[in-house]
């Protein structure tokens, strides 16, 4: 919903939410401002606005630290694509869904893999039908062999740049593609446009879309991919933060309950597994706990081992551990 509305604020902050109708009727005392309401649930995204200008500020299921605030909202002002690392867990993925889901965008998903090229997260011919339709005909379809456009199957990239309202682009895992393919890709966001080789015709960005590249840095990004980019690494929650965090997806949670299991959680991540349980993990740990009305006890002996440990080596470790200190304490005097 937006509401244009008279005068002129130099600068003003409203943070909307869905069920606020108090709020929403106080809307005529904030001139020049417009509100989206977002959320099916009745917590609505978290939206600030500056003059006319849309800002993210986290949703009702995401925890935004200001660092990362103040990245996001400059990379959509300036229209910059932003590049978020760190490890596995720590919501890169998310934010980009988040951002979407916020300011009322449609989204876009680009998941890089090795023998991804540039040119098919644009567009690609399927020639194979197009064969088929100049031998056999195309029947009832519509399509006209000879337009080139009715056989085209357009890639992320190229439905980002046809759609007539700003979209949210994820690249996501964009380390797995070869340096080459990253450079090519970033040259068209960059330019915010490609070029149709079989027509050699321009496909221009209507709106330039808001774009987020995610890295778990299996591979070495480029320097010229990197300086293109603003990036942001996303560090791994501290036991603050994480409280702020759980509290946005269990905000009843018994307080005994989360000290215990976070007291648990980051002492099991200090044991160097090969995968460390992540934030998805502890909060998929945390729903099955109070599902089952369980409280854990100690690191020796966890519930629900394979919520948090999900590769077959670190289960083997954390149950060999468990059993050698079970036989030292039943030896002891």
């Amino acid at each position: 919903m937006r509401r244009p509305l008279p005068g002129r604020l130099g600068f003003q902050h409203l943070l909307a939410r869905a069920h606020d109708l108090t709020l929403l009727r106080g809307l005529d005392s904030f001139p020049h401002l417009s509100v989206i309401i977002g959320s099916s649930t009745g917590l609505a995204p978290l939206i600030y606005f500056e003059g006319e200008r849309m800002k993210f500020a986290g949703t009702d299921k995401y925890y935004l630290a200001p660092e990362l605030e103040a990245i996001v909202n400059m990379a959509i002002v300036m229209e910059k694509p932003l590049l978020l690392t760190g490890e596995p867990g720590t919501g890169k993925t998310q934010l980009a869904f988040e951002i979407s889901r916020a300011l009322g965008m449609d989204i876009e998903v680009l998941r890089a893999k090795s023998t991804i090229k540039g040119e098919e997260s644009c567009y690609n011919q399927d020639t194979v039908l197009r064969l088929n339709d100049a031998r056999f005909g195309s029947g009832k379809t519509g399509r006209n062999v000879e337009s080139f456009y009715d056989y085209v199957i357009w890639g992320p990239i190229g439905r980002a740049f046809r759609a007539e309202k700003r979209t949210v682009l994820l690249l996501d895992e964009i380390d797995k593609t070869e340096s080459d393919v990253q450079d090519n890709l970033l040259d068209v966001l960059e330019e915010n446009q490609f070029v149709i080789r079989e027509l050699n015709e321009v496909v221009q960005a209507e709106k330039a879309p808001i774009i987020i590249i995610t890295s778990n840095a299996k591979r070495e990004l480029s320097d010229p991919f990197l300086r293109r980019c603003f990036c942001h690494h996303i560090a791994f929650p501290s036991k603050e933060e994480m409280v702020q965090i759980v509290g946005l997806h269990y905000p009843e949670i018994p307080k005994e309950l989360l000290e215990t299991s976070l007291k648990i959680f980051y002492e099991l991540r200090a044991r160097g597994f090969e995968k460390p349980p992540a934030t998805g993990e502890l909060l998929n740990w945390l729903g099955a706990l109070q599902h089952s009305g369980q409280m854990p006890e100690s690191t020796e002996n966890v519930p629900f081992t394979g919520v948090l440990l999900k590769r077959a080596a670190d289960i083997q470790s954390y149950r060999q551990k468990g059993s050698a200190k079970s036989k030292s304490s039943s030896w002891s005097y």
